[in-house]
Parts: structure tokens; C-alpha cells; sequence
């Protein structure tokens, strides 16, 4: 049993995700991607190579937890979805990240700021 796994709740389990597996998450947000294409984003986010015997497991935990789903795309590429549960936790992340950074008005519109530049 994984660290993850020890934690009872879906909530409880997304807060004892590894940083790696939380980016994953989130990067599965935006869409639905295949391995490589999250490896891509994940290299291009650390600035360095992922190795696929990293990515994968991660990939493989995360749905067992219930976090992605795993589809095949073709006989040889499967293709990754966040679940409802891995959109909460991401979700989840997002406020309690901004529940400790945001601690007045002023704060509070630099991040609005920020999400006005996402879209």
C-alpha cells in the first residue's frame, strides 16, 4: 500500500499526493493526454527529463486511486483523464493554496490578476 493509500477519504487521499502526482493532476485538467504528451509538460514544467520509469507508476497509482482514467487510444498508447474525484483534488489544492497565500485585498487581487491571465 502506497503512502496515498494509507488515508482514508478521496479528499484525504489527494492531500497526501506527492507533488509529482498533484502536477500530474493538474496537468491533466486542461485535457485528456497520453503519456508522452504528459511527459512533455511535466519536463517542460521542471526543466529537466522525466524518466518514464517515474512517470508511469505515477500514472498507474493515480488511477488506481480513483484520480485518472485510463483508456487505450490505440493497440499501443493509452490516454489519461482526470476523474470527477482528481478535479476535486486539484480543486482542492487550488483553495487551501490560496486559503494560506491570500491574507488581505491586496493579495487577493494579484491572484485575481493572475487568473485573468490564464484565459
Amino acid at each position: 500500500m502506497s503512502e496515498a493509500q494509507s488515508i482514508t477519504g478521496s479528499q484525504g487521499i489527494a492531500r497526501e499526493l506527492t507533488a509529482f502526482q498533484r502536477n500530474i493532476l493538474v496537468i491533466l485538467a486542461k485535457e485528456p493526454m497520453y503519456g508522452l504528451a504528459i511527459k512533455r509538460e511535466l519536463e517542460e514544467y521542471y526543466g529537466a527529463e522525466v524518466n518514464h520509469g517515474r512517470l508511469y507508476p505515477n500514472l498507474d497509482e493515480l488511477v488506481e486511486l480513483g484520480l485518472v482514467e485510463k483508456s487505450e487510444l490505440d493497440k499501443r498508447t493509452n490516454q489519461y483523464s482526470l476523474t470527477d474525484d482528481g478535479y476535486e483534488a486539484v480543486l482542492d489544492g487550488i483553495k487551501w493554496t490560496f486559503s494560506k497565500v491570500v491574507n488581505g485585498e491586496e493579495r487577493a487581487e494579484e491572484l485575481h490578476g493572475l487568473v485573468d491571465e490564464s484565459y
